[in-house]
């Protein structure tokens, strides 16, 4: 085979890992009230991932479809079944619904770590692939934006984000609950209210008691004292981040960006009216299956 193929192959399976990832809701039908995949041809991959926001399942499919014959060759062939949070992901798994499901390697190792059913798929090539993790805001919030830009900015050069990704991402024990974070709160400041779902562990997770913890949360904290603001949590479902956003109900949302490829539209995820900070994380795509 030669060498330019190869790259496309690659190319191919990158994109429908990040395709494969998504960020919940958005999409036709709630996972709950669809039949599982069909097993369809023989070597099929039935996969399990959170349903994307702005991009229908249709237009997912459609461009995963694209991506896999702009290849030439033939590549596993994923079926996709989506979900609209991780709970309901690790149902469809465990009940066989799905044969692996699709997920960021900090949330894969955290679930390893609490659920002896899951191992790693050895033979993905996926692990190259990296997504941006950023917050959403309101396009008309070109204020907020540039201050939360400005305060992840002086993170990045002084290196105290890095050091809040070691310490509740990377050299955490992912077999603990992430540790919850105090967030300070000043007299008469303005408030900005920060939707969290819990549906990332151990990068955003929220306790059986209602407390947001681990690393967004902590990354919430360091931006509340730089910005002098007060930070209010507010729980939310994965699937109603955008809509959320959109009613004021929230001023600002975690996100995750799909990278920009020839065949993929860079608003692919990205609902009207809306506008993403400057970067402040990146993750490997992981797929996990029940151990054989």
């Amino acid at each position: 085979m030669k060498f330019k193929k190869v790259a496309k192959v690659f190319l191919s399976c990158m994109m429908a890992g990040a395709l494969f990832t998504g960020c919940g809701g958005g999409g036709d039908k709630p996972a709950a009230e669809k039949p599982a995949a069909p097993a369809g041809e023989k070597g099929d991959i039935r996969l399990g991932m959170i349903r994307h926001l702005n991009a229908t399942e249709q237009r997912m499919d459609e461009i995963l479809k694209m991506v896999q014959e702009d290849s030439g060759v033939k590549v596993t062939h994923y079926v996709p079944t989506y979900y609209d949070s991780l709970n309901l992901m690790q149902m469809g798994i465990e009940s066989g619904s799905v044969d692996q499901i699709s997920l960021y390697k900090s949330v894969a190792e955290y679930l390893i770590a609490n659920n002896d059913k899951y191992e790693n798929v050895p033979e993905l090539t996926l692990k190259t692939l990296s997504d941006n993790f950023c917050f959403a805001v309101r396009k008309e919030d070109a204020a907020l934006k540039a201050d939360l830009d400005k305060a992840l900015d002086e993170m990045k050069a002084d290196g105290s984000l890095e050091k809040l990704a070691a310490e509740y991402i990377v050299n955490v024990d992912k077999g603990q609950v992430p540790p919850a974070v105090e967030i300070p709160m000043t007299d008469g400041a303005d408030t900005i209210k920060v939707g969290v779902t819990g549906d990332l562990p151990p990068l955003d997770y929220v306790s059986a008691d209602g407390k947001a913890s681990g690393f967004n949360t902590a990354l919430l904290s360091e931006i509340a004292k730089r910005s002098g603001k007060n930070v209010e949590i507010v729980d939310i479902d994965s699937g109603a981040r955008a809509a959320a956003l959109s009613s004021k109900q929230i001023d600002v949302v975690f996100w995750v960006t799909v990278p920009t490829m020839e065949k993929v539209p860079a608003d692919l995820d990205k609902p009207e009216g809306v506008e993403l900070s400057n970067p402040y994380f990146k993750d490997s795509v992981e797929h996990l299956q029940l151990k054989k």
